[in-house]
């Protein structure tokens, strides 16, 4: 027999959870945010997720539109600290955003790995290979 559901409010916008990640209290307004980025990642993304999921790359955990500091990282690996950005058009017209963004997850002691779409559709093995050894690397 199915239980139904029972009744609940609707989280309000100020309302905060845990992030499992790195301890941190986010908005769930940014939640829900990651979760439509998880449905709608572009092709490009789409491709690197499938090499990066399950721990296929040398076992290594990634997550994908990760919550860092109130920035979304495209791929996260925790074990190797290192935030991977798959980079398209929009990357152009947010070249500040990013700087800033970039800032933040540097001083927080986490290392960026940017791809741009061409390196992903074109030279995917290199682009796995980079990420391996980014992830290897000592710091």
């Amino acid at each position: 027999m199915n239980n139904p559901t029972p009744p609940h409010k609707s989280p309000r916008k100020e309302e905060k959870t845990h992030n499992i990640v790195i301890g941190q209290t986010i908005n769930l307004d940014k939640m829900q945010r990651t979760k439509e980025l998880r449905r709608q990642m572009t092709p490009e993304e789409k491709i690197l997720w499938q090499h990066l999921r399950g721990n296929r790359l040398n076992g290594l955990h990634f997550r994908r539109q990760q919550i860092i500091d109130g920035f979304i990282a495209d791929f996260y690996c925790h074990a190797a600290r290192l935030v991977i950005e798959v980079d398209g058009k929009i990357h152009e017209q947010q070249a500040e955003y990013d700087v800033e963004r970039d800032k933040v997850l540097l001083a927080r002691g986490l290392r960026l790995l940017r791809i741009r779409n061409e390196e992903v559709e074109q030279q995917l093995d290199r682009v796995l290979m980079l990420i391996s050894q980014a992830c290897f690397e000592e710091t």
